[in-house]
């Protein structure tokens, strides 16, 4: 990529040296993780009760779809009343949602009722990786190591996107088809109410500045503009995400090797996990909006070779070099929401930018299988090319909503003239 690079930014060992932060990084991580196993071990008890895919695929959408409706919601209490003021509820109201479900599924319940129970248990996920960055923010402020932080989240992402489906696979085929999910409610139980309890690391509820007539005023992180840009930016990954995952599985399925499904799949991913370790370790000269473009220019350019690859290894180096496009535009992404956006809005502005990858997954799973079954063969390789396409003509369009507005100052105009003039 076409940046510039000083020295070696202040490296992972600082990062994890910073005081206090294995108290929430552990527990997030265990927290976190069953945000991976939830749509797959959906998907494995349902396809197992009711023996339809498209049955266990439609309940598993809703999940998805209320996750990233009311993730936002659930960012902007934690900011407004603390973080755990809405974790401890939600995970509570989470396992039980859960748990119902894995009932509802063994006991042969009608479809309606396996979709009653699963638009709670999506909308109650715990938004821990947002949480957790928001509380990296705190910590940091404005040290050279903010980005090294989004890189180090977003590798744990990717990581937990890896381990996540592995261990409810394993779990769901080794020992029961309801272990996946059950595991899954007790991982965020235990997981969600430890990180809860790490009070003195979250970010100070904006609700605690409202004394006497000083009134924080509630402003949505979607008001501002650049947040609205960075969504529709990270619809656009979670489409190469959504179209990836369907595409590669036809692709394999096409050529008789479904094994080799898994293989280019992670393949993929390790070429995001790589670049995003290598994006933190380094110190740009060029600012993040600029990063942010080359990166997303890189990403489509390389999303446009994927329908044409008609090799298994072919396909694993393109999706090696998509992977690795990511990274730096999810780092990127995250290290402006600290710019757009005052910390009493943090929270909500990182769970927008999270629902907006897993709508944008949700829409181009949907649509790749489609292209899969009307068109050829890799037609849904066409999706992360579109979604990312049409994303980055928005992102160029309004780049400039993407630079934090600086303070207002005043001026005189004019000689004699004493008229003060607001300059952004």
């Amino acid at each position: 990529m076409a940046s510039t690079v000083t020295e070696s930014r202040p490296g992972y060992g600082q990062l994890l040296r910073t005081p206090r932060a294995w108290t929430f990084l552990l527990p997030g991580f265990a927290a976190r993780q069953p945000f991976a196993m939830l749509t797959i071990s959906i998907v494995l008890l349902v396809q197992h009760t009711t023996g339809s895919y498209g049955a266990a695929g439609a309940v598993s959408a809703a999940t998805g779809v209320s996750m990233a409706l009311f993730a936002p919601f659930s960012g902007k209490l934690a900011d407004r009343f603390g973080q755990r003021a809405v974790l401890v509820p939600g995970v509570l109201v989470h396992s039980a949602s859960v748990i119902a479900l894995t009932v509802l599924a063994l006991s042969d319940a009608p479809l309606w009722a396996l979709f009653v129970a699963a638009v709670p248990a999506g909308a109650s996920t715990p938004q821990i990786g947002p949480m957790v960055r928001a509380r990296w923010g705190v910590k940091l402020q404005d040290s050279p190591l903010a980005t090294t932080a989004a890189a180090f989240e977003s590798v744990t992402d990717e990581l937990t996107f890896v381990l996540g489906p592995l261990l409810a696979t394993a779990l769901c085929t080794g020992i029961d088809p309801s272990a996946g999910l059950l595991t899954e409610a007790g991982l965020t139980l235990v997981g969600g109410l430890l990180f809860a309890a790490q009070k003195s690391t979250q970010p100070q509820p904006s609700s605690q500045h409202e004394e006497g007539h000083a009134r924080v005023e509630h402003v949505s992180a979607l008001r501002i503009p650049g947040v609205r840009v960075l969504i529709v930016t990270f619809l656009g990954i979670g489409a190469v995400f959504g179209g990836m995952q369907v595409s590669l599985a036809a692709f394999t399925e096409s050529i008789g090797e479904p094994g080799l499904n898994g293989v280019l799949y992670g393949t993929f991913a390790a070429g995001n996990m790589l670049s995003g370790l290598v994006c933190g370790a380094l110190a740009w000269k060029v600012s993040p909006q600029r990063r942010l473009l080359v990166a997303y220019a890189a990403l489509t350019l390389m999303a446009s070779g994927l329908w044409a690859a008609h090799s298994a290894l072919l396909l694993a180096g393109i999706g090696l070099l998509v992977g690795v496009c990511i990274a730096p535009a999810l780092i990127t992404g995250y290290t402006l929401v600290d710019k757009l956006v005052p910390p009493t809005g943090r929270t909500e502005a990182f769970t927008w930018l999270t629902g907006a990858v897993a709508l944008g997954q949700a829409a181009a799973v949907t649509v790749a299988g489609q292209l899969e079954d009307r068109l050829w063969d890799g037609a849904g390789f066409l999706v992360p090319l579109g979604g990312t396409a049409l994303a980055l003509v928005v992102l160029v369009t309004l780049r400039s909503r993407l630079v934090p507005k600086a303070p207002g100052r005043t001026v005189a105009r004019g000689v004699g003239h004493r008229v003060p003039v607001t300059v952004d």
